[in-house]
């Protein structure tokens, strides 16, 4: 009897000790998996912001930020590397300066110039208005900066020059011929002008800069309930000799549209000096052309444009209060479009898909895309925040 009790008390003592074992395997084998699972989110997370796989020492610094709840700044880590300007941002921004959206064109200076703000904290906001324009280092002996080629940036990017230490803000007016009035950001720079000002009626530059930063086309915000008679004279009445056409489609862009794009009236871009031209005072012919297909049209005879977008459907896109909703010239437009609620939101969604590789497509997404549009405007329109935030939420996919 006493061997018998003995032997189970070994074999309860042996099954508490196996217990034991199995428990502190399974704590070290969650510590490990935990371990695994914010290095391979570290990793992730660099991936997606730098385009390029990350140095050891730089993921032991990122997995340490993770572990001790500090994701944000695991991010900013990440946008220390200069592969976050020369690859990430460079494809972000290059399908805005031409009219394919390819982001296989060259670097320009509307791309470098977005670079260069995001880099710098620049408010986004001033993105379509500021007297602003990103250069390559004097030092780098590169092509001086010209309004007529792209060399300058050609040679910047043929070079494989690191853009986050390299680039240099200058005055727009300072290096071209505008004056600081007619500045306007990227609307008013070589890439944007060869591309929107060219030929056409000036409309391109607005359409383009309304699908590239209020990520809306013009059918999205087509509105036949506005009155169309700031509508040019080269937009007939009655395309195809059906007036319903003209009252139930045309009008819904064009009345909104043209009085804006008025805003352009002074520009144009010189095919054959390959330069953008700026004649103040002087309405370019472009906006006159055409003038019989509907000569009780409207003549442009300056460049005051109004936004009639503010009253009707479309003003859902969330129209500054604090601005008139008029002005003149490109710059006032400029700070009505990126002052827009549209506007933060598509800088947000733009930088969603740039790093989660994906639209932002279910409720939790939409969620993600509501909360860092309103912490991108609470941090004076910073973009490097808004791509941490998108990319950490994306980090764990």
């Amino acid at each position: 009897m006493h061997l018998l009790k003995q032997a189970d008390y070994n074999a309860t003592a042996l099954l508490c000790f196996q217990i034991i074992i199995v428990c502190i395997l399974l704590c070290f084998s969650s510590i490990a998996g935990a371990d695994a699972l914010e290095r391979r989110q570290a990793k992730r997370l660099h991936d997606r912001l730098a385009g390029i796989p990350p140095e050891e020492s730089v993921l032991d610094d990122m997995e340490a930020a993770l572990m001790a709840g500090n994701a944000i700044d695991a991010a900013f880590m990440v946008m220390d590397n200069q592969a976050f300007y020369n690859i990430t941002l460079k494809n972000f921004a290059a399908p805005w300066s031409n009219r394919d959206r390819t982001a296989f064109a060259p670097l320009n200076d509307y791309t470098a110039t977005v670079i260069g703000m995001i880099r710098d904290d620049v408010p986004f906001n001033e993105l379509l208005s500021a007297n602003l324009l990103y250069v390559g280092d004097p030092a780098l002996g590169l092509p001086a900066y010209s309004m007529t080629d792209n060399n300058h940036y050609q040679a910047l990017e043929d070079q494989g020059i690191d853009l986050k230490t390299n680039l240099q803000a200058v005055a727009q007016s300072a290096v071209t011929d505008l004056p600081a009035n007619a500045t306007a950001g990227v609307m008013t720079t070589r890439a944007a002008a060869e591309a929107f000002f060219i030929a056409g009626t000036n409309r391109a530059m607005f359409r383009f800069t309304l699908l590239n930063h209020l990520c809306n086309d013009l059918e999205q915000v087509k509105d036949t309930s506005r009155p169309p008679d700031r509508i040019r004279q080269d937009v007939s009445r009655s395309p195809g000799g059906d007036s319903r056409l003209f009252l139930n489609s045309c009008i819904g862009c064009h009345s909104g549209m043209d009085p804006m794009a008025q805003a352009f009236a002074y520009y144009d871009f010189d095919e054959n000096s390959q330069r953008l031209q700026y004649t103040p005072g002087t309405v370019q012919p472009k906006y006159h052309i055409n003038a019989d297909t509907f000569k009780y049209g409207y003549i442009t005879l300056d460049d005051h444009w109004d936004n009639y977008w503010r009253s009707g459907q479309n003003a859902l896109l969330g129209w500054d209060s604090n601005l008139p909703g008029s002005g003149s010239g490109a710059k006032s437009l400029g700070r009505e479009l990126a002052n827009s609620e549209a506007f933060a939101r598509c800088q947000v969604e733009k930088a969603f898909r740039t790093v989660c590789l994906r639209e932002p497509g279910n409720a939790a997404d939409r969620s993600q895309v509501d909360s860092t549009t309103v912490s991108f405007k609470e941090n004076n329109y910073n973009m490097k925040t808004a791509f941490a935030e998108v990319a950490v939420y994306c980090m764990g996919e």
